[in-house]
């Protein structure tokens, strides 16, 4: 797309339109309440908690997208100054409230901005928006998608989360005279807390802002802020430790529950004596703790069989709002795209999608595998929007420019004059290597 058109999720750059996937901080780095640069188009319940996140925020500047409906926004190409309609539709990411991906089409193609997102295929919800994105897409074909690489590992395999907060639920009820701490964001897991508490038929404890978030988003006879109401407390993620959990069980009995896709291991200080908690990104690195110092990983009996508890106060639960391996995979095969590219670049697990689903992208499948006339269409559309696109993702840009320049798409037909010849002729939006949504 063309520099200067569009962003998402990116308010470090000059663009005529702003997108807005969801409100988790990493998300709206260099969005501030005194934002002016230009209009944000976010979901309507996104819009609703912007004021919380933002005071102040001239909510002018919002513009509401209906989720499941077609937008078209008229932009100005800044280098021809000829006008263009750009089509937008947001989908339910699942991930956290007001989270959406975005479907984009336009004189560029078709792109697909997942944001952070759950794939999971065994609910209800999850079924519309496979349903809503089937129907959205039609012929389409997503010319690069940009996909949540977070758990792009086949070391992460998950379990639906009815599943894992079902989980939840044996851990409270078998603690029956234990504090009960859980650890979340300031915006996310609600549905476990709420699923806590209609089971439990129990009140949840949250501190005062994440209350008033709730009341935001219509849970207003579930939540407390006075302790003695119940057992069961939600915590902010950052105040969760074992140092903490040490020091409550000195008071009362009180075991953590940590609902996360990343392990929650704990390992000796330098002298042995002490163990302190340490969210890892790989879950490679949980075997090389087991077993040192006494510190091994502890699996409970009874229905918890994806729980894991690595220190006798603090239960892990992979209650995670993103997709796991298997269903990275999944989405990957329905959307088909002809490429790639994740999200996620500064995590220390960082894995380029491509290295496991590459296979599955219309430009690195044999074009032999296709009937002649199918074979030469698919071979010019990956040269058009190759050549008038380029991305980055962090610090592998510069192994995809080289990358980029290696890959050959061969078949009879296309010689390097016809290349050319697209290169010259092909017009329209690109996303700049500076300019790509973060």
């Amino acid at each position: 797309m063309e520099k200067g058109l569009i962003s998402v999720d990116r308010w470090t750059e000059h663009s005529q339109a702003y997108f807005l996937t969801h409100l988790h901080s990493d998300h709206t780095q260099g969005l501030s309440s005194s934002w002016a640069k230009g209009p944000i188009f976010c979901s309507r319940l996104t819009a609703k908690l912007f004021p919380f996140k933002f005071p102040g925020f001239n909510l002018s500047l919002l513009r509401l997208l209906a989720v499941g409906t077609w937008h078209s926004i008229s932009l100005v190409s800044p280098s021809s100054a000829s006008s263009s309609t750009l089509q937008v539709m947001p989908i339910d990411a699942h991930h956290c409230p007001g989270a959406v991906m975005f479907l984009f089409r336009g004189e560029f193609g078709c792109l697909l901005y997942t944001g952070d997102f759950r794939w999971e295929t065994t609910s209800k919800r999850a079924e519309i928006g496979r349903t809503m994105l089937l129907n959205a897409l039609k012929d389409d074909v997503v010319d690069i998608l940009y996909l949540d690489n977070t758990y792009c590992n086949p070391s992460y395999a998950f379990p639906s989360r009815a599943i894992i907060a079902q989980q939840v639920i044996d851990i409270i009820v078998s603690h029956p005279e234990h504090d009960i701490i859980i650890g979340i964001d300031s915006l996310g897991k609600e549905d476990l807390l709420l699923h806590i508490s209609h089971e439990l038929k129990i009140k949840i404890w949250v501190w005062p802002e994440r209350l008033q978030t709730m009341h935001l988003l219509g849970f207003h006879d579930i939540f407390t802020t006075k302790t003695s109401l119940t057992r069961v407390r939600a915590v902010p993620r950052y105040s969760f430790s074992v140092e903490t959990l040490e020091g409550l069980n000195t008071m009362h009995p009180t075991i953590g529950i940590m609902p996360s896709g990343l392990p929650w291991v704990v390992r000796p200080l330098e002298n042995g004596d002490k163990l302190f908690g340490s969210l890892l990104t790989s879950r490679y690195n949980r075997s090389k703790w087991s077993g040192n110092g006494g510190n091994h990983t502890e699996k409970p009996n009874g229905n918890l069989g994806s729980v894991e508890k690595f220190h006798k106060y603090i239960y892990s639960v992979p209650y995670s709002d993103h997709s796991c391996f298997a269903e990275i995979e999944d989405f990957v095969k329905l959307v088909q795209p002809t490429n790639m590219k994740g999200i996620v670049s500064s995590s220390s697990c960082y894995v380029d999608p491509l290295y496991y689903f590459g296979r599955l992208c219309g430009a690195y499948q044999s074009a032999q595998s296709l009937p002649h006339n199918k074979r030469k269409e698919r071979v010019e559309r990956v040269l058009a929007v190759n050549n008038k696109t380029t991305f980055r993702c962090g610090a592998s840009a510069g192994v995809e420019r080289k990358r980029a320049m290696t890959v050959k798409v061969k078949s009879s037909g296309i010689h390097a004059s016809r290349m050319s010849a697209l290169r010259r002729k092909k017009r329209g939006a690109k996303i700049e290597e500076n300019d790509r949504p973060n």
